[in-house]
């Protein structure tokens, strides 16, 4: 099956779902949003797994996300980055590009490099407040702790998304994570993995909300 006739496939089963997807990946953590304006932009901000390290670039969720939505979708991932420099370059980021949503997915080389997880929950919030700070919406995606006995995001991550109020799916990440098939390495997803992620993150925020004319 090839690339247009997959996301073909995610199209129609995110206009059937909506936003049960997300909900059920959420737990308690079922925030309210609003769905995105046809003209918004999108600030696709993290690391590698943003910058879409184990595919090609033209494949890589931020860009495959622009393609299915119409919506400016800017990939701001580098891959190795540690949250304390992310925190650094995320105001300018804000300021220059204005988004109306800010999609989170930050902290996997923190875990790796056993940063103190307090400092990486205080990064991660700070950044939150950043956004709201600009009217920014934002979503997240856990990341995995990579625990010997279980794979699950790391727990400050629902943690802060409470606290922040934030929609936050925990499951996705770590679900392609253990999933051979969707990975290119240990921690990276491959083209599959990646047009997973897209279809919970699109779930979320409901962004076909006025667009399912265009799509068909």
């Amino acid at each position: 099956m090839n690339l247009k006739i997959n996301l073909k496939v995610a199209v129609n089963f995110i206009l059937l779902i909506g936003v049960c997807l997300f909900i059920n990946g959420c737990g308690d953590n079922n925030k309210s949003y609003t769905p995105i304006g046809k003209d918004a932009v999108i600030l696709a901000f993290g690391d590698s797994l943003t910058y879409g390290t184990g595919t090609s670039k033209e494949l890589s969720y931020p860009t495959v996300l622009e393609r299915l939505t119409g919506n400016k979708v800017i990939n701001e991932g580098i891959p190795g980055e540690i949250t304390s420099k992310g925190l650094q370059r995320l105001p300018a980021l804000l300021d220059k590009y204005q988004p109306q949503l800010l999609i989170l997915i930050h902290g996997g080389n923190d875990i790796l490099r056993k940063i103190p997880s307090t400092t990486t929950a205080e990064n991660l919030k700070s950044m939150i407040t950043m956004a709201k700070q600009r009217d920014v919406q934002v979503v997240m995606l856990g990341v995995p702790s990579f625990n010997i006995l279980s794979l699950q995001s790391a727990t400050y991550y629902d943690e802060i998304a409470k606290s922040a109020d934030v929609p936050i799916n925990l499951d996705i990440l770590p679900e392609i994570i253990r999933d051979n098939k969707l990975k290119s390495d240990k921690i990276h997803p491959n083209r599959e993995g990646y047009q997973g992620k897209i279809i919970l993150t699109l779930s979320m925020y409901n962004i076909y909300a006025n667009k399912s004319s265009s799509l068909n």
